[in-house]
């Protein structure tokens, strides 16, 4: 089992250990002796969110991969899609990130690509770990003194060219848009890639400070988002979480659309072009089964794979999959992405309503979603559910009354200390009653 590496890298509280001043430099050091075994003096590129703990995490990371062998390219503020897209069009040995994607200000986090623009397997980041602690038997508290690497600013123009080909077409003459960048690394790239599209794009939370990346704005706030399109009488919202690597929606309703949705209008339009191969979409555990019914209708038929969207696109490679995503804003276009890209899925979204002629609610007007609730419990420790006695007995009893009229998903988050439980049914009362009495026995067992 890893200890370091979760469903999306390695990450903490800034300054604390995984991600204190030593531990990084071991991880850089390590990245850099792994890469090596193929290729000698590996070229690494790195870009990084806005957090303030971002610059010292390069300079920790990038001391490492120097000493290791490696040489190390900077794209500075940019997504992570941004990195995996340039990672392989430049052919780097490897893409890190350093970003906590949806987490709080005070956290941080290194995501790696490999040179294919894909997120490494996991057997890879079990590798890297064990030379990781190799690394940290022998690395002495002073390691960690280099300064980040020189910016290439050409790096964010190539990638809004490649963002910008995949619509050719696209005009968003005649509409009004919101685009929420959550403070985060979207306001390096937002405001130049919807620059020459036409309408009126209004740009929001794109004045990041180091402490306000997801605060009150972007993914985890989508119904802010949704009050200003009504505030704006826009046709539509877009909203990014801090490394815009997922974008949820708004309809010229004020109503927030999900990735569910997403999946949903992405694939029936595929679907007509016949570029949806085995009208098959991959999407998650997590996601509705009122999508699950709405692509039915369609004659689509819908995969479920674990949550985390390195495992949706896992199944879409084996499958063959055109299409997959979570219902949290990670949407995967075989083909055109090897990650979730947010602003990849934005152009393509707009690209469907422009195409389509209809708004964005008619295109999902016929998505009937299931009651759903998810209950989050913060945990001191990751043990079994299944063997704890009153946990385990909740679950079952959540099971079998809601049988062929609901799910009961219960995990454990792969990025925080958190239990996720998620009750979905037809009566509402039915689930939240289930939802409270799974989430109150974890939290008796575990809970902080």
């Amino acid at each position: 089992m890893k200890k370091l590496f979760g469903t999306d890298g390695i990450r903490g509280v800034a300054g604390v250990a995984p991600l204190d001043g030593t531990t990084i430099y071991a991880i850089g050091l390590a990245l850099a002796k792994t890469l090596g075994a193929a290729t000698p003096t590996p070229r690494v590129l790195m870009g990084m969110d806005t957090r303030e703990s971002s610059e010292w995490i390069a300079a920790a990371l990038t001391a490492g991969l120097n000493t290791g062998g490696a040489s190390v390219e900077s794209a500075g503020v940019i997504t992570t899609p941004a990195v995996a897209f340039l990672a392989r069009e430049h052919g780097f040995a490897a893409g890190i990130v350093i970003s906590a994607s949806h987490n709080p200000w005070q956290d941080n986090g290194i995501k790696l690509f490999g040179p294919d623009g894909y997120k490494l397997p996991d057997a890879t980041e079990l590798a890297i770990e064990a030379e990781i602690f190799r690394q940290l038997e022998t690395v002495g508290e002073a390691a960690a003194q280099a300064v980040a690497p020189e910016v290439n600013e050409a790096d964010r123009a190539e990638y809004v060219r490649f963002l910008l080909a995949a619509v050719p077409g696209l005009s968003l003459d005649g509409r009004r848009v919101v685009v929420d960048c959550a403070n985060g690394a979207a306001s390096s790239v937002a405001p130049q890639l919807f620059a020459d599209l036409g309408g009126e794009v209004v740009i929001t939370h794109a004045s990041p400070d180091g402490r306000n990346i997801n605060e009150g704005c972007g993914a985890l706030h989508a119904d802010v988002v949704a009050a200003e399109v009504v505030r704006q009488k826009a046709s539509m919202g877009i909203t990014f979480d801090g490394d815009a690597d997922r974008a949820l929606f708004a309809d010229e309703h004020g109503r927030v659309v999900n990735g569910d949705a997403v999946l949903l209008l992405a694939a029936r339009d595929l679907q007509a072009r016949g570029l949806l191969n085995n009208n098959t979409v991959v999407a998650t555990t997590m996601s509705n089964m009122g999508l699950e019914a709405a692509l039915k209708r369609s004659s689509i038929r819908m995969l479920r794979a674990p949550v985390g969207d390195k495992y949706v696109l896992e199944q879409m490679i084996s499958t063959g999959a055109a299409l997959g995503g979570e219902q949290s804003g990670h949407i995967i276009f075989a083909g055109r992405s090897t990650t979730g890209d947010g602003l990849l899925t934005a152009l393509l979204v707009l690209d469907v309503v422009h195409r389509s002629g209809k708004t964005l609610a008619e295109l999902v007007a016929d998505l009937k979603v299931f009651p759903q609730v998810i209950v989050n419990v913060k945990v001191r420790e990751r043990r079994p559910l299944e063997s704890i006695p009153t946990v385990a007995a909740a679950i079952l009893a959540a099971e079998q009354e809601l049988a062929e009229s609901g799910r009961v998903v219960i995990r454990y988050s792969g990025t925080e200390a958190l239990a996720r439980v998620m009750i979905e049914a037809e009566s509402e009362t039915a689930m939240r009653h289930h939802a409270d009495a799974i989430a109150a026995a974890i939290r008796a067992e575990l809970g902080v």
